[in-house]
């Protein structure tokens, strides 16, 4: 149950962000790049905390390191390129 109460969550938030970009899409909005970029570092760092929170992840955190810091740095790098994109394609 916890599960679909997560999803319905993101869900959630989803629609809500796209029906405000909607709503927005003709006005002047500026600085959405700093915007977004804030987002995938708060983002990132939460991400961390939990990992930093889990004594057991940590246990085994030596043996993976460089596998977590190659996905850390591709999804940053890919989560930036999209976000390029999508600014692009809805001409922002």
């Amino acid at each position: 149950m916890a599960g679909l109460l997560e999803v319905a969550g993101l869900t959630l938030s989803l629609a809500l962000g796209l029906v405000v970009g909607y709503r927005l899409r003709g006005k002047n909005v500026h600085k959405v790049e700093g915007l977004i970029f804030g987002s995938i570092l708060a983002l990132i760092f939460s991400l961390g905390f939990s990992i930093g929170s889990n004594s057991e992840l940590l246990a085994v955190m030596p043996s993976v390191w460089f596998n977590a810091l190659v996905l850390l740095a591709m999804a940053l790098f890919f989560s930036m390129v999209c976000a390029k994109l999508a600014m692009k394609l809805v001409k922002i």
